[in-house]
């Protein structure tokens, strides 16, 4: 995955942190959102391949999907 990244021309950072010394989850103060859009698309490309099904063919518009909107009584 590195060389993938490395040959795309990518550079691919990694921090160590002691042991309960690390950060939060929210990302948003150490990487940017091209950083953080990289990384969904290496995770998401990394669980269709370990599925073993091929990865989805359709585009955003046609993404199956639902929108469930709060009721007004809240």
């Amino acid at each position: 995955m590195a060389d993938q990244a490395r040959a795309r021309g990518r550079i691919i950072r990694a921090r160590i942190f002691r042991l309960g010394e690390e950060p939060g989850d929210d990302l948003s103060q150490e990487t940017t959102p091209e950083e953080r859009l990289v990384m969904v698309e290496v995770l998401s490309r990394r669980m269709w391949e370990l599925t073993g099904r091929p990865r989805p063919t359709y585009d955003r518009q046609s993404m199956p999907g639902r929108v469930i909107r709060a009721s007004s009584d809240e």
